[in-house]
């Protein structure tokens, strides 16, 4: 196991390589000149020019991406255009707000996804299953901001059981986690039911069954542990949707998290902000990935280890 998750992490440097320079290319191409945001619309060219000195602008790509590379390797994601504060301290300060709603909204996610499912599953063609498909179906149609708007209006405005925004406190983070992970739970609760049925149908689960085994025990013991394996695809791809939609569902709740503090540098194009903010979340999502393999080795012993 120990030389499966060290093999998985080597393969995953030049993912992470790969996304640094993805990232660092697209921001050199947006345009605006940072030093004249930094010195002002009224500067004198001689201070503007001096500016781009200082910040390295005018080296060649290479040498600025070479730069960058090395500077982050150091935890280095530069300083802020707008505030001079550094990066790394901007986002660390945001980032814990953004990994809690996400993980609220993954557990979201797999608890009622998973229930929804086995329910479908066991009960097929019945009016339960129906009306959870139809749900999930609306699950997925439906965008967060929107769900997290209605949440708002009705549970907020209406009935005032939930505070409209804010992030600290548990009834904060309740209307902003269901809202960001209702759309990941209706994807997993089509995954899941998928899954369960081909499972059930297998011929280890009848004799299962024919010995007096429990229901209960039937599908949670048996017919679940094999049914995972795409589950968990699923529920690990849906945690990089949760990060970019925590961006919408952030502002949405005015929650300081890193989408909300990336979606404010984007509007004064703070560069080096917007850069780290996006090159975390990748690389967040890059571990999730490499997690998920090593779930899918877990849980499945056949999964190659090469």
């Amino acid at each position: 196991m120990f030389t499966y998750i060290a093999r998985r992490v080597f393969q995953t440097t030049p993912i992470i390589l790969g996304v640094i320079f993805i990232i660092f290319f697209i921001m050199h191409l947006v345009p605006g000149d940072p030093a004249t945001m930094m010195a002002g619309e009224s500067a004198p060219p001689e201070v503007v020019e001096q500016i781009r000195e200082d910040l390295g602008l005018n080296d060649p790509f290479l040498v600025q991406y070479v730069r960058y590379v090395s500077n982050v390797v150091q935890g280095d994601l530069g300083e802020s255009y707008r505030s001079s504060r550094s990066v790394t301290e901007e986002i660390m300060a945001r980032l814990p707000t953004t990994i809690v709603l996400s993980i609220a909204a993954t557990i979201v996610t797999i608890v009622l996804g998973m229930i929804a499912g086995i329910i479908s599953a066991t009960k097929q063609n019945s009016w339960s299953d129906r009306i959870l498909m139809v749900g999930s179906l609306l699950g997925v149609s439906f965008p967060s901001f929107w769900i997290g708007m209605v949440f708002i209006y009705v549970f907020s405005v209406k009935l005032g059981t939930f505070p409209t925004s804010g992030w600290g406190s548990f009834s904060q983070m309740v209307l902003p986690s269901i809202a960001l992970g209702l759309m990941g739970a209706a994807i997993v609760a089509r995954m899941t039911r998928s899954s369960m049925l081909d499972v059930i149908r297998q011929d280890y689960i009848r004799t299962a069954k024919a010995k007096g085994v429990k229901k209960v025990l039937v599908i949670y013991k048996h017919a679940l542990k094999n049914a995972l394996i795409p589950i968990i695809t699923v529920t690990g791809l849906q945690f990089g949707s949760l990060l970019s939609g925590a961006v919408i569902i952030e502002s949405v709740f005015a929650i300081n998290g890193l989408g909300r503090m990336v979606v404010d540098a984007i509007k004064v194009r703070d560069i080096p902000v917007v850069q780290g903010g996006v090159l975390v979340a990748s690389l967040l999502f890059v571990f999730v990935n490499l997690v998920v393999d090593i779930l899918y080795r877990k849980f499945n012993k056949r999964v190659d280890a090469v």
